[in-house]
């Protein structure tokens, strides 16, 4: 197959440092390389966000809006990671969900990109 997947997702952000730290110490991901003020950010999985510098202002988004509207995160356990982004202060967006058996929350990172949490009891053909 010619085109394996998204290598990775790149967010623009005003301050690049301080998101790439939120998601080491929010979500337990490191950064693994960086370079003009851009950063990769790995997931345990390998999955990568690069933080790029933003320019201009943001523009107004919600659930909804056209574009790319969350990113999802996979857990193993979903009751202990809604409780330790509980802890760690997290700014939910919505109560937990149960929606055919996949559990999750809508959440938001310190700049205000949406993300969800989820668990699937069966992964997605």
């Amino acid at each position: 197959m010619l085109f394996t997947g998204f290598e990775h997702t790149a967010l623009a952000s005003p301050e690049p440092k301080k998101l790439a730290q939120w998601y080491v110490d929010t979500l337990g991901f490191r950064i693994n390389y960086e370079y003009d003020g851009n950063y990769f950010v790995r997931a345990s999985d390998g999955t990568m966000l690069e933080i790029i510098p933003s320019q201009g202002d943001a523009v107004v988004t919600a659930m909804k809006t056209p574009g790319i509207r969350h990113l999802a995160v996979a857990v193993t356990d979903f009751d202990a990671g809604h409780e330790e982004l509980k802890a760690k202060g997290v700014q939910f967006l919505t109560g937990a969900l149960d929606l055919s058996g996949n559990r999750l929350v809508f959440f938001a990172d310190c700049d205000g990109n949406i993300l969800h949490l989820i668990a699937r009891p069966q992964p997605l053909p």
